[in-house]
């Protein structure tokens, strides 16, 4: 029987853009569903030691692949969209010129198949870190009535990607498809014993509530995970006997507007972590018969 430990990290004391400023090249705040640092480097610290290899099969601007090598870890990551993929090449690139001791390395490409993207890296990694997509676009940056004195609002910097394949265009049952297709490639790639760890939360769509950790708690244990630890990661501030509130402007939007019409919703204020582990001995998974086109980007 597996002991869980329910446990609250305080991730969210600084802002996003401040935890990322002179750490990250600037144009890394174009990406509309980054990361928190904290919470990257937080879960790496955690779970792997120094000169270990964490993964990450949706790196996006290479969140988890920069915490890492400040670390001292290795890191490998894919990204399918080629142009967040560059500007994870050039994170690290960043991370290496600041004095980051570790190394690592991107590959543009579907994680869907990403046993056959990282193939030499099959049975070694310490740490697969990801968190999947919400949808095709975010909240992104905004400008509203109160900042600029003009009616209306202006959103830039809020879609993931304009290429239907990508799995942030698809319906649920399709983006958990492919979801549970990318875990079962990460158990590949994970060694023995080695920790999955996903970061998730729960979102609305036409107004209901879909649990996505519920959903990806279930593809990771069909995946040959198993579930060790559930981990509330606080995306607010934790003040002298208040919360700092970071909900943007979207989220409270929605919110004041659910609760006009008598429906009190609330803004997220975490993340939920999955914390789950290979076992020891894995049979292994049909490798299937298709294979993603690979660029690795330097």
């Amino acid at each position: 029987m597996v002991e869980v430990t329910t446990s609250v990290w305080a991730t969210g004391q600084r802002p996003s853009r401040v935890q990322r400023r002179g750490r990250y090249v600037p144009e890394s705040m174009r990406h509309p569903g980054k990361m928190l640092p904290s919470i990257a480097a937080k879960v790496i610290e955690t779970y792997t030691a120094s000169g270990e290899l964490v993964v990450d099969p949706m790196c996006g601007i290479g969140t988890t692949l920069v915490e890492a090598v400040h670390l001292g870890r290795h890191t490998a990551g894919v990204e399918f969209e080629e142009r967040w993929a560059r500007l994870a090449v050039a994170n690290l690139g960043h991370a290496k010129k600041n004095g980051a001791p570790g190394f690592g390395r991107v590959v543009a490409g579907d994680s869907r198949h990403i046993a056959r993207l990282l193939p030499d890296l099959v049975g070694r990694a310490a740490l697969v870190l990801t968190s999947p997509p919400y949808g095709a676009a975010t909240h992104g940056h905004i400008r509203s009535t109160r900042d600029t004195g003009e009616p209306g609002v202006r959103k830039w910097n809020q879609r993931y990607s304009n290429d239907r394949a990508n799995l942030a265009h698809q319906q649920l049952p399709q983006l958990l498809d492919g979801f549970g297709r990318i875990l079962a490639g990460c158990v590949e790639l994970l060694r023995p014993g080695g920790v999955a760890a996903i970061t998730v939360r729960p979102y609305r769509l036409r107004g209901e509530l879909v649990d996505l950790p519920g959903h990806v708690h279930r593809l990771a244990e069909e995946a040959g995970l198993v579930f060790v630890d559930r981990i509330v990661c606080l995306l607010c501030g934790l003040g002298d006997g208040h919360l700092l509130n970071r909900a943007s402007f979207f989220q409270l939007h929605e919110a004041r507007k659910a609760w006009a019409r008598g429906v009190p919703i609330h803004a997220v204020a975490h993340e939920d972590l999955l914390v789950l582990r290979r076992p020891q001995l894995l049979a292994e998974a049909d490798p299937g018969s298709s294979l993603a086109t690979v660029r690795e980007l330097e």
